[in-house]
């Protein structure tokens, strides 16, 4: 009988956190087949931590002198899964320069670990199953039957009974795999032990980088224990250290939590929102559509600004009623726009404008800039292109400016990351 203190020292050992009855059942059979040669399938969803069960019964087996290999089937092209199972002959097939010993044939007298072997094709479940049933073997491209002493541990993530349904899985291959059943719970069915790998994650975190860990209040830790985690503890893990980075605040509420917290059954996390923005806006700009939405609007303010200009000109200059036409120009300035008294006859605001006509110059200099500016803007009026990447430059140039260079400031300023911001300081060498 496994009593509960050897079922803590294993869990000790092997660095797995929860009190969950799940849990403890699972280590419990893994620890009664651990001392036979009997064949385990490990089942549960993705996430859950079904590899370190499989570490669990190599460890406490007889063969915890003998390698441990573990493979995951879904990983390795069909066209070679065979070859790197069992091995091959030189000359078996195009590449195969050399022989080659497979995985079977090196962890003779020790485990090996098939990770995801629903993902297996047929024909290399027909060479499993003979392995399983008579511990033989032949690699491909000879005609010689090899032995092995290799004790099998699979695991998936699939319903196998449904894969033997439609065709995709061998059903003596799972029957013979499943001598020892083992399943392990998701992350949602285990209760408050999410809460204290939630605590183990972002001690680690704090411990690896020398900074003060995060706690969740009692309203947050409901919430996190009431989050269905599809991605079980590695999407748990992701939350806990994504938290610990950007967080300034170690006390952490459910109101902070719940913008970490992806919504529906996607094991995707969710996009940092930021304290004052919506976790429901429908709008993701990338940093590149940001900084076209600004080079847009700016455009459009430039055209407006031109169309200023031009009408202010054919009227004989500046006036209050078009520069109260066009108020939504100057908005953004730092002082008001105000008028004051001139000693010309027409009214000009007093504000640093882009582009100012002088009413005192004389018609000699008046026509000169006819000449030179005038018919530029009215040309441009009809071209409505602007060079993206020359804005965008002088964009970065005014922001720098702005903060006397720190490009801390300047990169918040502009919306976009201090590393694209250095990035294209060198793009367009820029001082």
């Amino acid at each position: 009988m496994i009593t509960s203190a050897e079922i803590q020292s294993v869990k000790q050992r092997f660095g797995i956190i929860g009190n969950s009855p799940l849990l403890n059942h699972a280590i419990q059979v893994a620890m009664q087949a651990s001392p036979t040669d009997m064949t385990v399938l490990i089942t549960g969803e993705s996430g859950s931590g079904k590899e370190s069960f499989s570490k669990i019964i190599h460890s406490l087996s007889v063969r915890k002198h003998g390698k441990f290999i573990a493979i995951n089937c879904g990983a390795i092209p069909e066209g070679t899964i065979d070859s790197e199972l069992f091995g091959h002959e030189k000359g078996s097939f195009t590449g195969a320069h050399e022989a080659r010993k497979g995985y079977f044939e090196v962890t003779d007298g020790g485990s090996i670990f098939l990770d995801e072997i629903g993902e297996m094709p047929l024909g290399t479940q027909a060479r499993l199953l003979r392995v399983l049933e008579n511990g033989e073997f032949i690699k491909v491209g000879s005609s010689k039957v090899q032995k092995t002493n290799v004790r099998v541990i699979a695991a998936t993530n699939v319903n196998l009974i449904k894969a033997v349904e439609k065709g995709k899985f061998r059903e003596d291959l799972y029957y013979r795999l499943n001598t020892v059943p083992i399943f392990v719970p998701p992350l949602r069915e285990r209760g408050e032990d999410i809460v204290l790998l939630f605590r183990k994650f972002t001690t680690d975190f704090s411990e690896k980088y020398k900074v003060k860990p995060v706690s969740l209040d009692e309203d947050a830790k409901a919430l996190l224990m009431k989050f269905p985690f599809p991605g079980n503890i590695r999407q748990l893990k992701n939350l806990a250290e994504q938290i610990s980075l950007l967080e300034q605040e170690r006390e952490i509420d459910a109101a902070t939590l719940g913008r970490y917290l992806p919504t529906g059954q996607t094991r995707l996390p969710a996009a940092y929102t930021g304290a004052g923005s919506s976790k429901d806006s429908s709008t993701d700009f990338s940093e590149r559509d940001i900084l076209y939405k600004v080079l847009f609007d700016m455009k459009k303010d430039m055209h407006e600004l031109k169309k200023l200009v031009l009408e202010s000109y054919q009227s004989g200059g500046l006036n209050a009623n078009i520069i109260n036409k066009h108020q939504n120009l100057f908005e953004d300035l730092e002082s008001p726009v105000t008028f004051e008294e001139n000693n010309s006859s027409s009214n000009v605001p007093a504000v640093n404008m882009p582009l100012v006509i002088d009413p005192h110059k004389n018609n000699e200099e008046l026509d000169d800039y006819e000449d030179e500016s005038i018919e530029d803007i009215i040309h441009e009026e009809d071209d409505n292109s602007l060079s993206l990447e020359k804005k965008e430059k002088e964009m970065i140039i005014r922001a720098l400016l702005k903060h006397n260079n720190k490009r801390k400031y300047a990169a918040s300023d502009l919306g976009i990351s201090e590393r694209t911001l250095y990035r294209k300081i060198k793009q367009y060498d820029i001082d």
